[in-house]
């Protein structure tokens, strides 16, 4: 039964024949629709034949009486939904039949490119006519695989297809065009890894009802490398110069394509041929060859050959050797640079200082482009942003110089018309626009508007702001203004937490915390935390207001009360344990106390508009801070550290460790061109601080630090070419002084070691040490081991006891250090990042009187006697220590020498340390604090024996054994004791620190 007699219907046939149906998987669509047209009247003519109907054109003939359409039916969607389909027609309920109008919706579903067959069919009723449309859908790509894909990874080809805009992804539409396009991007692809033989098949699997799975057979072929790279006539500039220019595809070797070119080959890709090849031409006109011009490359393939170096097997693979010709020309010095059209800069000496090659110096063509940028940028903040600079060489061939005559169409200036903003739904624009350095009704100056931009990312209110991505500026040339806007993404303003970790200086610890650095989206920063651990305790409380009456004057307020040890033998140990980096008798040396402190700061800054602006940010402030702190000493020596420095004003001895009242006022500077708050990339900053206690108070010091830090963004090296990597570096100085007949108290002195400076040591622990003198009282005893009494008769008296003058040594801290860090960091995914190091640290005593002993730690040493020659019942000689008297022909018991200062130990003072290293650092979200784990080898380090001493004058021998003999009797018990005392107090001192470091911790150094 042919279609006209179903059901008894008048056929209206608009339907694609088989012919078409093939032809769209082969040609492209409009081709096949093209076909389509032709086809569709010869059909209609034979089946209108067929029927016998005498005017069986395309369609039949409308009736006598006007019909009208009925709701069109759709038939065959899968995907599309049947409203899309009716939203494309033309014909409506409702509205009179019209040949023309079925028409346009046929091409109108055609040309939508969803559909592989298109067919509508006219239904004839009393009441209307019924169009039905059947409809077959493009089949949809379920899975696309790759077979043989080795030199390039899944996201390396997704990345490319998105960049060519193939448009080929899981879920898509399937098209012929598309898996060719895909298939020449691919070729593209592996081509730049060296696989220019690759072939590519593909092949669709039909995947019941409507979908489609593609599989890219790839054979990718040899690796294709760069193999021999010579040049045809350059007499002045060899190879090896000419080959260092090419970036792409010049050998490594080692270093800088001397040796072994060979063994790193790297891959060829011709596209990048071309921008090599411009690389020499530019080589030529750096070094004066104006003129100089290369050929066309010559390539040629060939077998790899030889032995591989590794493997010690034959090479596999293909090299493709390049020669390159060459006409250098002359070299030509610069003559001149002119200019004219500069009606806006007259002074033509302005413009030339833009340009840093001098007459008469060979030219430099990269020195020249450079001086053409500048040039531009100094009339961009003369808002000149359209000015041209167009040279135009001469050359006096005679004296062989070139002239270059710089024709300067600098258009009008431009005024800012609008700033707008969008993204900021928290931060009001006055916020934004106070940062702004640029104004409305201003002339638009370019290099306050990047500079701008900088002082917003130094907020930390925004993600990071890229003036080329994030700015855009519509200028209206009639009216010579130029509209600004600019793109904000807002971080989140509250940041409600947990933190904690591990640290050098706080040891294990948990807290909480509460930060907005945006409140109510005026800018100002309110903070709360709290944090307890086995080293440090802490509550502080903190606001900034960052415009005071709206004025740039920034003021903050900070209450805290904190209770911290300062141990370093535990400062690691996240249980309490003890470093394993410290021996027993290097712990005892090290200072182990704790120090309480309550107290609050007030500071102001504010900025500098007009100093350094041309590049960056720069401020002013100073901040009051008054505490009051008590210190509370664990062992012997910090005891006597604390009690024989003089840093108390009236005040000695035991007395001196409570009640510390520090008031200090800190003037400030800092200046900024770092690209962010956090994490910077690119940029410098300097900071100097100078802390003055002394207005107040019962301390006097000051205490200067200066710190440089500069960031460079790592381009244009082939793994990475964004520059998101970043070598970075810090210097510091700082020294500490008191004053007013003080010195400076122990715990303001500079101690060096830790993750905050020199991280293969451990915290506080690479410093000074000092010689502290001490009164040790030792126990007489006989050769079975027992102690000598007082009196046999009466054990109560106790023991005899000789008093014996002792150094003990001690890490007491330095006056003055020197730190210097580099990192090459490179990041890994978000928040993680991988990083070499270097550190180097030197911490020492420049100033003697810095350790000026007290008065009542000096009496406490010299007001006593020592040495006990004879014991008569049960005391020394007639009942009192002998004194600088003569026993026997022996001259006996000793005064120490007063000592107005503690010495510092020799070989310990200023003795550099250096670190070399790397590490891993995560930022955690929940805790918010960066988890870093790192490796550090120590080749400079303090690995000394040093001798004891005896606090005793001169007229001592200088030997330890031959004072010690003179401190006891001359008997048994005295030479049995004696022995004991030498093995007590006459060993050398042996410090030792760690040659590497393993460790895990919670901070960053800069």
């Amino acid at each position: 039964m042919s279609p006209i007699s179903l059901m008894n219907q008048t056929h209206v046939a608009c339907d694609r024949p088989a012919v078409s149906r093939i032809l769209s998987r082969l040609l492209m669509p409009a081709a096949a629709a093209i076909l389509v047209a032709m086809a569709i009247p010869a059909a209609l003519a034979q089946t209108g034949a067929q029927a016998g109907s005498p005017t069986s054109n395309i369609f039949s003939p409308a009736p006598a009486t006007p019909q009208v359409l009925c709701q069109p039916q759709v038939i065959g969607n899968r995907r599309i939904p049947k409203e899309s389909v009716l939203a494309r027609l033309f014909s409506r309920q409702g509205d009179p039949y019209d040949q023309p109008t079925v028409e346009r919706d046929f091409n109108s579903l055609w040309n939508t490119g969803y559909f592989e067959n298109v067919r509508i069919e006219r239904v004839d009723s009393p009441a209307c006519i019924q169009l039905i449309v059947y409809v077959r859908e493009k089949p949809t790509i379920r899975e696309i695989n790759y077979k043989g894909l080795n030199a390039v990874s899944l996201s390396d080809v997704q990345e490319r297809f998105k960049k060519a805009k193939v448009g080929l992804t899981v879920e898509s539409q399937y098209d012929p065009t598309r898996i060719k396009r895909a298939e020449n991007t691919l070729k593209d692809l592996l081509s730049e890894h060296g696989h220019q033989f690759a072939t590519i098949k593909t092949e669709v699997k039909d995947i019941p009802p409507a979908a489609v799975a593609l599989t890219f057979t790839i054979k990718e072929g040899p690796t294709v490398k760069v193999g021999k790279i010579a040049f045809q006539g350059n007499n002045s500039l060899n190879d090896r110069t000419l080959r260092a220019a090419m970036k792409n595809l010049k050998p490594i070797g080692i270093p800088h394509s001397i040796i072994l070119e060979n063994l790193f080959a790297k891959t060829f890709d011709a596209s990048k041929l071309d921008e090599d090849t411009e690389r020499v031409r530019f080589a030529y006109r750096d070094r004066g060859y104006f003129k100089a011009q290369p050929s066309e490359p010559v390539t040629k393939v060939r077998d790899a050959g030889g032995l591989n170096f590794f493997t010690l097997r034959p090479s596999t693979g293909k090299r493709i050797d390049i020669l390159i010709p060459l006409e250098e020309g002359q070299r030509y010095r610069l003559g001149g640079i002119t200019f004219t059209g500069n009606k806006a800069v007259p002074n033509t000496r302005v413009l030339r200082a833009q340009f840093t090659q001098k007459d008469g110096e060979w030219f430099n063509a990269t020195m020249f482009g450079k001086g053409v940028d500048q040039l531009r940028k100094a009339y961009g903040e003369l808002g000149y942003i359209n000015m041209v600079g167009s040279p135009v060489p001469r050359f006096d061939e005679a004296k062989k110089l070139i002239f270059l005559d710089i024709d300067i169409d600098e258009g009008k200036p431009f005024y800012v018309s609008r700033i707008e903003f969008t993204g900021n739904t928290i931060t009001r624009d006055k916020v934004i626009r106070r940062e702004l350095l640029l104004e409305e009704g201003q002339v638009y100056n370019s290099r306050l508007w990047d500079l701008s931009i900088l002082r917003l990312n130094q907020l930390n209110y925004f993600d990071t702001l890229k003036a080329d991505q994030d700015s855009e500026s519509r200028q209206n040339a009639d009216d010579g203004t130029v509209d600004l806007l600019l793109k904000l993404k807002e971080k989140g303003k509250n940041s409600i937490g947990l933190n904690g970790g591990l640290s050098g200086l706080s040891g294990s610890f948990i807290g909480l915390n509460y930060q907005t650095n945006n409140f109510l989206g005026l800018g100002e920063t309110l903070s709360v935390n709290a944090n307890i651990g086995d080293l440090s305790r802490q509550l502080s409380f903190g606001f900034t207001e960052p415009y005071l009456r709206n004025k740039p004057i920034s003021v903050g307020l900070q209450v805290f009360s904190s209770k911290r040890d300062f141990n370093p033998s535990k400062s690691y140990g996240a249980t309490g344990s003890q470093s394993t980096n410290l021996t027993q008798a290097q712990q005892s040396q090290l200072q182990n106390y704790n120090e309480s402190q309550t107290g609050l700061t007030l500071s102001a800054s504010e900025p500098l508009r007009h100093l350094f602006s041309r590049s960056g940010v720069a401020r002013v402030g100073v901040s009051y801070s008054l505490s009051r702190s008590n210190i509370t000493t664990f062992n012997d020596n910090t005891r006597n550290v604390f009690q024989s420095l003089s840093f108390r004003s009236g005040i000695q001895g035991q007395n001196q460790l409570n009640g510390i009242i520090t008031s200090v006022i800190t003037p400030s500077f800092t200046f900024s061109t770092l690209d962010r708050a956090v994490g910077p990339h690119n940029g410098k900053d300097f900071n100097l601080a100078v802390q003055v206690a002394g207005a107040g108070g019962n301390i006097k010091y000051f205490q200067p630090v200066a710190s440089y830090r500069q960031f460079f963004p790592m381009k244009g090296l082939r793994v990475n070419r964004e520059g998101h990597n970043v070598l970075a570096y810090r210097i510091q100085l700082a020294h500490v002084e008191g004053f007013g007949g003080e010195v400076a108290p122990p715990f303001n002195r500079i101690y060096g070691g830790g993750e905050n400076d020199v991280r293969g040591f451990d915290i506080r622990a690479a410093s000074p040490y000092t010689f502290i003198p001490n009164r040790v009282l030792f126990t007489l005893t006989n050769p079975d081991g027992n102690p000598v009494p007082r009196d046999p008769t009466n054990p109560t008296l106790g023991n005899v006891q000789i008093p014996l003058p002792v150094y003990r040594l001690v890490a007491i801290g330095g006056d003055t250090s020197f730190t210097s860090n580099v990192e090459y960091r490179i990041p890994i995914v978000n928040q993680a990042t991988f990083a070499f190091f270097t550190d180097f640290g030197l911490v020492g005593d420049a100033l003697k009187s810095q350790l000026r002993e007290s008065v009542s730690g000096s009496d406490a040493v010299t007001s006593a006697s020592y040495g006990c020659p004879e014991i008569v019942n049960g005391a020394c000689s007639g009942g009192t220590t002998l004194v600088n008297q003569t026993v026997n022909g022996v001259k006996y018991g000793f005064n120490p020498a007063p000592l107005d200062h503690l010495q510092t130990v020799a070989h310990t003072n200023f003795v550099p340390r250096m670190s070399s290293g790397a590490y891993l650092s995560v930022v955690l979200p929940i805790v918010n604090a960066p988890f870093t784990i790192y490796y550090a080898y120590n080749p400079l380090r303090l690995y000394e024996n040093l001798p004891q001493k005896l606090a005793v004058p001169n007229t001592c021998s200088a030997t330890v054994t031959q004072c010690f003999q003179k401190f006891f009797p001359n008997d048994g018990a005295g030479q049995y004791s004696y022995q004991q005392a030498l093995q007590f107090y006459g060993a050398d001192y042996q410090l030792r620190e760690p040659r590497k470091t393993f460790r895990l911790t919670v901070s960053t150094t800069f």
